[in-house]
């Protein structure tokens, strides 16, 4: 499955006037990332190291700061408490495709905030992979997001294993096993069944089994 889903990206790199933009969307803990990082590595190393560049979604979630003063931490990662008119330029900004380097944030999960400029599109990038909890919803501005993008494929994984997961990214940012269960139940759980209404709306839907070549 791995190496169809490389040969896919491949494509759409080399296909790519000038870049393709390949989103993954899925329910928090289905392993989006570490698939996104695994096809950037892939195209990388057909094409070279500035071929493929990763542009998280969570690089845009609002502040710890921003949350309190909009009374939503407790359901950190649902759609409202991202910069979608952020994300949304910054994609607009990629299709032009400009002569230099453009820099995104990324999430810092030890820190449990965003942080700027971490990531790096470089010009000649053929293939950007953007991942996310909402890249195929429905609402107005997702839509949009979701028309800037070539694919969006869903990446899902059975919902034990996603909480398993996410219970052990809670941990190891530091809360104590009651609460990390606690966030995850009260939040990652509803942000979850949000995004399954989206399922129907990607190219491609991707179930992959662990592999040691996604980490």
């Amino acid at each position: 499955m791995l190496e169809e889903l490389a040969g896919a990206a491949r494509g759409l790199a080399a296909g790519a006037a000038p870049r393709a933009f390949l989103g993954l969307a899925g329910a928090p803990g289905a392993g989006k990332s570490a698939l996104a990082r695994y096809l950037v590595a892939e195209v990388r190393a057909a094409y070279g190291a500035d071929a493929a560049a990763y542009l998280p979604m969570d690089g845009f979630h609002l502040s710890n700061a921003q949350l309190d003063r909009l009374g939503r931490r407790g359901r950190k990662g649902a759609p409202d408490t991202f910069d979608v008119w952020g994300y949304l330029a910054l994609l607009r900004r990629l299709h032009a495709a400009e002569d230099a380097p453009v820099y995104a944030p990324d999430f810092d999960r030890t820190l449990d905030e965003p942080v700027a400029a971490r990531q790096v599109v470089a010009p000649g990038a053929r293939l950007v992979v953007t991942e996310g909890n909402y890249l195929a919803d429905d609402a107005p501005l997702w839509r949009e997001v979701r028309g800037l993008l070539t694919e969006v494929w869903y990446v899902e994984a059975p919902d034990a294993v996603r909480e398993e997961r996410l219970v052990a990214r809670q941990l190891a940012g530091g809360r104590d096993p009651e609460s990390a269960r606690a966030w995850v139940a009260g939040s990652d759980r509803a942000n979850g069944e949000l995004v399954k209404a989206s399922r129907a709306n990607c190219a491609r839907v991707v179930r992959v089994d662990h592999d040691p070549r996604l980490g």
